[in-house]
């Protein structure tokens, strides 16, 4: 395996490698989570791969989970189509920086995925470092936000286009997720910043240490809110993938975000996504 570092704060790729490969051998697969967790998300090129061989490479890591929104592949659960279609102006609609399913109480711990079809130029998707994001905030607002909760919710995100009946059916069987705004890694110890656009807004910030009066709640704990969501925006804690047919990513979404960049219409852009389960936060 050959590796090859892409910014200073985050990403790799990883030459060299058949995932496939990684699907039997042990040590090969002990490798390729190493480098996961030392630089948060690591690419591949080339990776010829069957739709079974992606979903056994990423149950390596645990689980998958379906998308309520997406959906799965019909023969291979687990597999989210994300095809994004140029006559459909639902499908022009992309994303902003996000953590997937953040919406979950035990929102995903990684993703693998992997390009189908893609344009000739843009469609790029960039990932943020979130450790990095929490390292550099002043003391004052890690002081602040230390014993602060968010709520993230899929009714404010994929659930607002629908009618009222499907968003409120949407919301009863995904009731919105109550997250640490500073979570742990479960696996490395590390402090998280964990809001993204799921977050809708501060859970226990009304407090008299914070609040004077009942009219200091919204402007304070929003511009807070908003001020944090911010921070995945610094390019400095970014890497940017430029994508071919048979490329792959996977990335840690406990201690990072991602923006898919909708700069390529008319053109398609066909990607296949393996969501891995994760832990509750903490």
């Amino acid at each position: 395996m050959q590796i090859e570092q892409l910014t200073c704060n985050i990403g790799a790729e990883l030459r060299g490698v058949r995932l496939a490969d990684a699907i039997h051998d042990d040590g090969l697969f002990a490798e390729i989570r190493t480098q996961l967790l030392k630089h948060r998300v690591v690419f591949l090129r080339d990776q010829q791969m069957t739709r079974a061989e992606h979903v056994a490479f990423a149950e390596r890591f645990g689980q998958l989970e379906d998308h309520p929104a997406l959906g799965s592949h019909p023969e291979h659960p687990g597999l989210v189509q994300i095809y994004k279609n140029p006559e459909s102006p639902i499908d022009r609609y992309e994303n902003a920086w996000h953590s997937d399913a953040s919406w979950r109480k035990s929102p995903p711990m990684g993703c693998v995925l992997r390009c189908i079809e893609c344009p000739p130029v843009g469609g790029d998707t960039m990932w943020a470092n979130m450790v990095l994001a929490y390292e550099n905030l002043p003391q004052e607002i890690k002081a602040k936000i230390a014993n602060l909760r968010a709520y993230h919710s899929i009714e404010a995100s994929f659930g607002a286009m629908l009618p009222i009946e499907k968003r409120l059916e949407l919301k009863a069987k995904h009731p919105d997720a109550e997250h640490p705004i500073v979570r742990t890694h479960p696996e490395t110890g590390e402090k998280i910043l964990y809001v993204n656009a799921f977050a809708t807004h501060i859970s226990n910030y009304h407090t008299k240490e914070m609040v004077r009066f009942g009219q200091d709640a919204n402007p304070g704990a929003g511009d807070l809110l908003r001020y944090l969501i911010s921070q995945a925006y610094i390019p400095e804690y970014q890497v940017r993938w430029t994508w071919q047919p048979n490329s792959v990513a996977i990335w840690d979404n406990r201690s990072t975000q991602h923006y898919a960049v909708m700069d390529y219409p008319p053109c398609h852009r066909k990607m296949e996504r393996a969501g891995i389960i994760g832990d509750a936060t903490y």
